[in-house]
């Protein structure tokens, strides 16, 4: 079974897409098959990967009960990665879903019969903690919590942590946060620094030794439908994320597979 892989903050313009995309295509160049799923109406991630946002089969006709997952499972131009696309379509599905049964179990249904053909799950979630979101932690074997080097990404921590752990004791007993991802670093400011040094001692021991940092090249990857490693391999952004994407399978991998 894949590990499945939630890639969530509550707050916006944190580098969490970036970092989902981006962490997916690296795993996918080391050879492991991974599913991407845009859980995000913005539909930044499809964008992001090379698909159409234009495409009416999507996230929301699976959480809605129209399609099975299988059917809405694309391929995209980069090595072992396939994508979920999601539209503006999808803002519409948590209104639909309330009233249904088991409605926070929805997406860990779908998941279930297609699972077995990757490695890795990735889900990149909306900057948000609602409905949406709650299924993506409740099929989760492990949180990624890309955050941002700048004082207002502290804020939001103690509400994150505590919509974790409430998950994990009503739902997933099995979620756990995997790592942080420190994003837009740049090594010039004293801010920077101590937001990560404070991001470190709230999280000790799961933040990834490799911060992200600012960059221009990261900024123009989505623009033309690349991830990082196929657009500028070797640049600080892309060497960046590879190193992530190595760690993250050395933490994963070290041991029985969930």
């Amino acid at each position: 079974m894949a590990t499945v892989l939630a890639f969530a903050n509550q707050k916006g313009g944190v580098g969490k897409t970036t970092s989902a995309i981006n962490v997916a295509a690296a795993l996918g160049l080391m050879g492991r098959r991974v599913l991407l799923v845009d859980a995000d109406p913005q539909g930044n991630c499809t964008g992001g990967v090379g698909l159409s946002k234009t495409d009416t089969a999507t996230l929301y006709d699976v959480l809605v009960g129209s399609l099975p997952l299988s059917a809405v499972v694309r391929q995209t131009p980069f090595a072992n990665l396939w994508a979920v696309p999601a539209t503006m379509d999808l803002a519409g599905a948590e209104l639909e879903i309330a009233a249904r049964d088991h409605r926070e179990s929805l997406l860990s249904a779908a998941l279930l019969p297609v699972s077995s053909a990757f490695d890795y799950v990735i889900i990149d979630c909306p900057p948000s903690l609602g409905l949406i979101t709650l299924n993506a932690l409740v099929c989760a074997d492990f949180v990624v919590v890309p955050m941002q080097c700048e004082y207002f990404a502290l804020e939001g921590l103690s509400q994150l942590s505590y919509t974790i752990r409430s998950v994990k004791r009503m739902y997933n007993p099995r979620l756990e946060i995997l790592g942080v991802i420190l994003t837009m670093f740049d090594g010039r400011l004293n801010l920077s620094h101590q937001v990560a040094r404070e991001i470190r001692r709230h999280f000790e021991g799961k933040v990834f030794k490799n911060a992200v940092p600012r960059s221009v090249r990261l900024s123009e990857a989505p623009s033309h439908g690349k991830p990082i490693c196929y657009y500028d391999r070797y640049s600080k952004g892309g060497i960046a994320y590879q190193e992530i994407a190595l760690e993250l399978t050395r933490r994963l991998e070290k041991g029985p597979r969930r």
